[in-house]
């Protein structure tokens, strides 16, 4: 049986259940960024992004999807080099927290998770950032190629992109900039020759991109600019090999994001349907 990968409404946050016991009550997230506004007297951010709400978030989340286990696919910190000791407190705290709950917790790598692993609790699974499969669904940061096992898989989650649309301001959101997901569906590749192969052929129908988990990250809108140098990797050699939609975290359809040639200047006039369950 098809494992069910589906968006859990209000919250950038996806629920992977069924297909076997791997896949079991498991909860993916992505760019949590902690440190993210840190100062030496609060290295743990501003109180809207602290690691505290955060790992208080993420458990609601869990408990409210009757989940058991947490997989973050990457950057779990902001730094990107090393951990800055005030940090690292921050860090073994927030997961403490996560573990006291009975939560079990694995980290796929991201692009700012260097020096990361050895300031976590041991019970804490690290992964490399080439990804890992869950039930036949590739999760992966996004920053670099994924593993051969991982690109075999039938669907994809990434993070990196902090994907987001520009819409008009209003008194409670001034900059009009909204996270959203990504999903694109993605048709058949022609086959290759057996010369050009460096990896495995991309098997994924549908590739789903998370929103940013940390609320004070960065977002890119996706309907008036090209993603930034360093996130353009994903959107380059993932995005546009499919149709790719963009959704608000509480199931808007956004309609079509252009991943090839020049962006709209204003964003499509939405109508409210949730994301499909895939």
């Amino acid at each position: 049986m098809e494992a069910s990968l589906r968006p859990i409404p209000g919250a950038p946050a996806l629920l992977l259940s069924g297909g076997g016991p791997d896949a079991a009550g498991t909860v993916i997230i992505a760019d949590l960024h902690l440190g993210l506004g840190g100062t030496l007297a609060r290295p743990g951010g501003p109180p809207e992004g602290s690691a505290e709400l955060l790992a208080d978030r993420a458990t609601a989340i869990l408990r409210s999807a009757g989940a058991s286990t947490l997989v973050i696919a990457g950057d779990v910190k902001h730094p990107i080099l090393g951990v800055p000791p005030p940090l690292r407190r921050v860090l073994f705290g927030f997961f403490s927290e996560l573990l006291a709950s009975g939560i079990a917790v694995e980290v796929v790598l991201g692009n700012h998770d260097v020096g990361l692993a050895r300031y976590l609790p041991r019970e804490v699974v690290v992964r490399p950032a080439s990804g890992i499969v869950r039930a036949g669904v590739g999760i992966f940061h996004g920053h670099r190629w994924p593993s051969d096992r991982v690109l075999r898989a039938r669907r994809l989650v990434a993070g990196h992109l902090h994907p987001g649309f520009r819409l008009a301001p209003t008194t409670d959101d001034p900059r009009g900039k909204r996270p959203c997901w990504v999903r694109v569906e993605i048709p058949p590749s022609p086959p290759r020759r057996r010369r050009s192969r460096r990896h495995a052929a991309l098997a994924a129908r549908e590739i789903i991109v998370l929103p940013a988990f940390n609320p004070l990250a960065g977002i890119e809108s996706l309907n008036r600019q090209r993603p930034a140098r360093g996130r353009s990797f994903l959107f380059g050699r993932f995005l546009s090999r499919g149709t790719a939609r963009a959704y608000l975290l509480d199931g808007t359809d956004l309609g079509e994001v252009a991943t090839t040639g020049t962006l709209p200047t204003s964003a499509p006039r939405a109508a409210v349907r949730s994301p499909p369950d895939r």
